[in-house]
């Protein structure tokens, strides 16, 4: 794909955002026009008419179009009648129109309790435009106060939610759940901010309006405008920081993944995505050379960096949502496998896995895989292994490739022989090491072409950096 160069631009910051200040914020300086023109600012002394609680207009974002609505709770509660309903339809078919991403900052009690069924079927209209942009341009919403009922599902229908600190979001509010369950419980706790970055629901957080809307800009300079149009390429210096120093050599002392990620990052920088939820699977956005690239990786800080249900189904949503804007994907891996027991069974693990197996098979974007550590099991195939259709597969010399882990395969394969030996413990290290050189050692898995190359961890960046170039049009 062709690139544009950009750079960052310096922001003014407002110390308190309207429905107006949060769209002038999110664009370019001077750059944000009003749609629907009897929408004004009540800042501005006048009460939105046309759009019924909701300002709309176009802008540039690193002069780039972008649409955007901002919900007014300052007008009935910015609930959606049909007049704001259409506001925010009118919006969505523009984008879809111009092929450009859409911002929305939601903060509304849900379906307008005047109009009835009127205001339900707007939110039917809403959800409609929504998925049918769903994978053809960026859709991010940043919910800036209390979301309820409908004005909650249309956030979820986008690609991105992000929640600033005091906003909530729930289908039924605290006084519903008390009147139907007798439960007692504050907005907060039924669906703030801390709740919804743990289920998945949010994917990033921001302290304040102006954050979130910095967040967002930030957001869509990874994202191309639209399903394959050219994404920002941005000039970044050369990072040369070796990952291994980061990953202890003892295969179950735990380290921090995002630090080997920021090794392999321009500048270091990492847009992590969900970053509260199933934090035993890391995924977020970085750039290589300056373009865009979404990256996985087991996360041995928690849970070993094994695959669950959650993890596999974070995973799958991030895959997808990728491939869908094509952008290519960077895996590393160093997981003992999948999270054995009841709970997971009852989970649905299985459910989940194949969801991310599906994921990585279905993908058309390039994709690499790093195998830092350790793959065992199910977890090697499913973080996209080259049978899975990985495009290129690393692995660094001290990484262990197989089934399962030296010790556990030594006790299933060689019970007798260790039980009936006169030393066991020692009968049982001398094999765990014979099984290991001869199993384990990623030597093995290249020479039967499971894995393409064994790479130092300090030549991690470059072997990356070239297999992305050959597998993607020159900028």
């Amino acid at each position: 794909m062709s690139a544009v160069l950009a750079g960052p631009q310096p922001r003014a910051e407002p110390q308190s955002l309207d429905a107006l200040g949060r769209l002038e914020t999110l664009c370019d300086p001077g750059s944000l026009e009003l749609i629907r023109t009897e929408i004004v600012s009540s800042r501005l002394g006048e009460r939105a008419r046309a759009g019924d609680g909701v300002v709309a207009g176009s802008g540039l974002v690193d002069g780039r179009p972008v649409f955007c609505d901002a919900q007014d709770p300052g007008y009935l509660g910015g609930s959606l009648g049909q007049p704001h309903a259409e506001t925010i339809v009118r919006v969505l078919e523009l984008a879809e129109r111009a092929k450009a991403p859409v911002v929305g900052f939601v903060a509304s009690g849900g379906a307008r309790l005047q109009e009835g069924v009127a205001a339900l079927g707007g939110y039917g209209r809403v959800f409609r435009q929504i998925v049918r942009l769903s994978g053809r341009v960026p859709q991010i919403s940043v919910i800036t106060g209390l979301c309820a009922g409908g004005g909650a599902y249309a956030p979820a229908l986008t690609d991105w939610v992000v929640m600033v600190e005091d906003s909530c979001m729930f289908l039924t509010g605290p006084g519903v759940v008390r009147e139907a369950l007798g439960e007692d419980v504050t907005a907060s706790e039924l669906g703030g901010r801390r709740v919804h970055e743990r289920n998945g629901v949010c994917h990033f957080t921001a302290a304040t309006d102006v954050a979130a809307a910095t967040l967002a800009r930030d957001l869509l300079g990874y994202m191309p405008p639209a399903r394959g149009a050219p994404y920002l390429l941005v000039a970044r210096p050369e990072q040369t920081s070796d990952p291994s120093v980061h990953v202890p050599a003892q295969a179950r002392k735990v380290y921090d993944v995002r630090e080997v990620i920021r090794c392999l990052a321009d500048d270091g920088q990492l847009l992590e995505v969900a970053a509260g939820w199933a934090r035993n699977l890391v995924t977020g956005l970085i750039r290589i050379d300056g373009r865009p690239v979404g990256v996985l990786a087991n996360q041995p800080r928690h849970l070993a960096g094994v695959l669950d249900a959650d993890a596999s189904q974070k995973g799958a949503r991030f895959v997808n949502k990728c491939d869908a804007f094509g952008i290519p994907l960077l895996v590393l891996v160093d997981t003992p496998g999948f999270m054995p027991g009841t709970r997971q069974e009852q989970a649905g693990v299985i459910r989940f896995g194949a969801s991310l197996v599906h994921a990585f098979a279905a993908a058309t974007v390039p994709r690499v895989t790093v195998i830092l550590r350790k793959a065992f099991g199910g977890a090697f195939i499913t973080m996209n292994s080259k049978d899975l259709g990985a495009d290129y597969v690393f692995a660094w010399p001290q990484a262990q490739i197989g089934v399962m882990g030296a010790k556990p395969a030594v006790s299933i394969i060689h019970r007798r022989e260790i039980a009936a030996a006169d030393d066991p413990a020692a009968a049982h290290e001398r094999l765990t090491d014979e099984y290991a050189h001869s199993q384990l050692d990623p030597h093995v898995a290249a020479q039967a072409g499971y894995v393409d190359e064994l790479i130092e961890p300090a030549d991690t960046r470059a072997r990356v950096s070239w297999a992305l170039r050959s597998l993607q049009e020159p900028a």
